[in-house]
């Protein structure tokens, strides 16, 4: 799915296009967000493509969302 990733004033969220949905990450799996999980404030996991480390935000990318 694709989504995209921005920074807020309140931290980073992830707006789901086909869902018509934003949501704050809570927490990330790897310090460096690229290539690993990230858990939003619904519950969902969702796993993130290997990116370069220097990525700009916002970046918009094809995700895929892992059962919680």
């Amino acid at each position: 799915m694709r989504v995209t990733i921005s920074r807020t004033d309140v931290g980073l969220s992830v707006y789901i296009h086909k869902k018509d949905l934003e949501e704050p990450i809570i927490s990330v799996e790897h310090k460096n967000l690229w290539g690993g999980f990230i858990l939003l404030k619904n519950g969902w996991r969702i796993a993130l493509p290997d990116l370069s480390q220097n990525r700009r935000l916002p970046v918009t990318v094809d995700a895929r969302r892992l059962s919680s």
